[in-house]
């Protein structure tokens, strides 16, 4: 507007220069809102969203901090610090011994073959290392055998263990292992192979091995699944997927021991409904709400995330600021309360913690989910934890829940890392086997027990036909 059209407004009249103003304050308010918003989308980060760390931008990173002021010490141990040097085997554990004998002593002295005798207990030194590794191939022959009645030939039939793959179990069970539990591509397992082992594969093959492991889980899988159904609680979260570019939704329910993981088209409520079935367990987990069907009894949610949530709202203005800090204030004291008791393990002082803490917390969130316009900010989530509000604190009745979603996060980390890197899934049949396959390696891991192991054993029993060992 120039000085001209001011003027213009002014001889107007008194409504019209009114109605101006009043216009230009409903654009400043819409443009200040705007610009609040789109600041609070720019501070998120892993610290006060559910955004993950790898996608922190550089200036936002965790970092330890700096140390206020140099010691003058150098780097790495002092002196004086007892050294943690590798354990030496004892000599019976040993596949191999090497005597070193000396030629000749420091006066010049040459020793004789008779004068190699040891005194007292010789210096020790072990080296670790690998024999050349290589497969072998085993060429089984069926000989044709001419009937001397009827003149047929005929031969043997393969054992159906050896006539389903031209690989053995424990080849596939590593290919497997190394595309799963260590992610690598199938061009660089084929490299890998041929380079460690000598062994002739191709990425076609890679593909065909892992499909054969996946369809080989099925009845394991199922096994999990009711496992997990009849746990009394279990943790579950969920995170994107793809399937040919287009978005998925990985969901896994896990257990202290047991790992379930199953993809589908999204986040709705349908598909937790699905994955629980009649399951009677307290789940852990966030606030999404394709979880709001479970009875509040039947809840647990995740205190690591209302601790992001209330950094994000203390990262604010004014009520907003006042309303975050109580918060994590009321956090920490909470995780404080939960660390003295798995020391401890004194449930009815944890329970007199939580009933104080309980009380301090309540008329905050009554407070910040007011009308006021000062709590726009905070009425949200304030309402949220009121509707919620048994479900904050069922690990303090509960033994068997912890209040946190930590190890269904955690137990998630290898399958999202798994899916960034091979871009999820190319069909319906591949999501089906990928999934069998990351419950079993999650499931394993869980139980410390080893992955290859397992798919050396379920590939040996499903190429005869018997009953595949399950998960217990």
């Amino acid at each position: 507007m120039d000085r001209g059209e001011a003027e213009a407004i002014y001889d107007a009249g008194r409504e019209a220069v009114v109605e101006v103003l009043l216009r230009m304050d409903r654009q400043i308010q819409q443009l200040t809102s705007r610009v609040e918003r789109l600041e609070r989308e720019l501070r998120k980060d892993s610290r006060n969203s559910s955004q993950p760390p790898s996608q922190d931008q550089p200036r936002r990173k965790n970092r330890p901090p700096r140390p206020k002021g140099r010691s003058g010490k150098k780097q790495g141990a002092q002196p004086g610090h007892e050294g943690h040097g590798r354990e030496l085997l004892p000599t019976m554990a040993v596949d191999e011994v090497v005597v070193h004998w000396p030629a000749q002593c420091g006066c010049g002295h040459a020793f004789s073959e008779a004068e190699r005798v040891g005194v007292g207990e010789p210096f020790r030194h072990q080296v670790e290392e690998l024999p050349e590794i290589a497969t072998i191939v085993i060429e089984h022959q069926a000989p044709r055998v001419c009937c001397p009645e009827c003149g047929a030939k005929q031969r043997a039939r393969l054992p159906a263990e050896i006539a389903a793959s031209a690989f053995g179990p424990r080849f596939q069970a590593a290919v497997v292992t190394l595309s799963v539990r260590n992610r690598v591509s199938r061009r660089d397992v084929v490299e890998l192979f041929e380079q460690l082992f000598r062994a002739r594969i191709s990425t076609g093959a890679v593909d065909a091995i892992l499909a054969r492991a996946g369809d080989a889980l099925e009845d394991p899988f199922d096994d999990l699944l009711a496992r997990v159904r009849r746990a009394k609680a279990m943790n579950m979260d969920e995170t994107g997927w793809r399937l040919q570019g287009t978005k998925r939704t990985l969901w896994g329910a896990f257990t202290d021991r047991h790992a379930v993981l199953r993809i589908r088209p999204d986040r709705h409520e349908d598909h937790a409904r699905e994955l629980l079935a009649d399951s009677t367990a307290i789940v852990t987990s966030d606030r999404w709400w394709a979880y709001n069907h479970l009875p509040l009894r039947r809840r647990q949610v995740c205190w690591a995330h209302l601790r992001r949530d209330f950094q994000a709202h203390a990262e604010g203005l004014a009520a907003e600021k006042e309303f975050g800090e109580h918060g994590l204030q009321i956090c920490e004291e909470l995780f404080w309360s939960w660390e003295i008791y798995q020391h401890t393990g004194e449930r009815q002082e944890l329970k007199r913690r939580i009933r104080l803490l309980r009380r301090e917390l309540k008329p905050i969130l009554r407070k910040y989910s007011g009308k006021a316009p000062r709590y726009r900010y905070t009425r949200g989530m304030a309402k949220n934890l009121l509707k919620v509000w048994p479900a904050l604190w069922t690990f303090a009745e509960k033994p068997a829940v912890e209040p946190t979603n930590n190890n269904a996060e955690r137990a998630l980390r290898g399958a999202v890392i798994y899916g960034k890197l091979s871009l999820g899934s190319q069909s319906e049949d591949g999501e089906t086997r990928i999934a069998r396959l990351l419950s079993a390696h999650t499931t394993c891991r869980l139980q410390g027990r080893s992955l290859f192991d397992y798919l050396a054993e379920v590939l040996a029993h499903h190429a005869r036909g018997a009953p595949v060992p399950l998960l217990a």
